[in-house]
């Protein structure tokens, strides 16, 4: 059983002085005890600090106890904790029913068993309790589930590689991996997948071929030219054949093929 040192607390509602001595002497070991000797004080007393259960008597002079619970269930801020009536022997029979009217919890007559007020107040004060504890638990689970971004988030199945990571083929044993251009392709790639071979595209190989062809054709244009005139080389066909060969060389390493690969060098008489 909860001791009084728990945050819980009783309000206990009496115009006379020895009233509210003999319950707090009752019910002092259930609770912290807080007092009130009127109606109006009782509500300001409920305005300022929290209580798990008010009891109050019903006869009172000014406000009394069907008018204390009424405006205790009226105010939005007390209207949810119980309220237990107290009244004499010679009452009204009626009382009872007014009492649960204006939405009292619970009526007891005086004189009324120390023990049964004790167990009726403990079960308010145990609800109280509980219902601070699930409060809290709620807060908790919802400042958890806001730290970790909502239930709404979804959730990576256990095993799952994320999308952002690609795993590339294992190579084989021993196999060195193959290595890569700044392009991002393989030796030997090249002319596939969007990377054109060097010498351009193949646009620009058509061009350098018919050049190559004109060339070939000037080249052999002055190889006839020195052949019919059956001696020493003129200086002036010798000046066309090496501005033709330094043509050349420049059309064969536009092709990536370097000029002293293109071949023997033709005969000169």
């Amino acid at each position: 059983m909860s001791g009084p040192s728990d945050t819980a607390a009783l309000l206990i509602v009496d115009d006379m002085e020895e009233n509210l001595a003999a319950l707090e002497a009752v019910l002092g070991s259930l609770a912290r005890i807080v007092r009130a000797g009127s109606g109006e004080e009782a509500l300001k007393a409920m305005l300022r600090q929290e209580f798990a259960v008010v009891l109050i008597d019903v006869v009172m002079p000014g406000m009394d106890g069907f008018e204390t619970a009424a405006n205790i269930k009226g105010l939005d801020q007390t209207k949810d904790v119980p309220v237990i009536l107290l009244t004499g022997a010679e009452v009204d029979p009626n009382y009872a029913y007014r009492g649960y009217t204006v939405g009292a919890a619970d009526f007891l007559v005086k004189p009324f068993d120390p023990w049964l007020l004790r167990t009726k107040v403990n079960v308010f004060l145990e609800l109280y309790r509980k219902n601070r504890q699930l409060a809290t638990q709620s807060e908790q689970l919802r400042r958890l589930l806001t730290s970790e971004g909502g239930p709404d988030r979804p959730a990576t199945p256990t095993g799952a590689t994320p999308a952002s990571r690609t795993e590339l083929p294992a190579s084989p044993t021993g196999a060195a991996p193959a290595s890569r251009t700044e392009s991002g392709a393989a030796p030997g790639d090249e002319g596939t997948a969007g990377n054109p071979p060097p010498g351009g595209p193949p646009s620009d190989r058509a061009a350098v071929a018919a050049r190559l062809g004109e060339v070939v054709g000037q080249l052999t244009e002055a190889e006839g030219a020195l052949r019919e005139g059956g001696g020493g080389e003129p200086s002036g066909v010798a000046d066309r054949i090496a501005e033709i060969e330094r043509a050349a060389g420049r059309l064969l390493a536009d092709c990536g093929k370097p000029a002293a690969d293109g071949g023997p060098a033709p005969d000169r008489p």
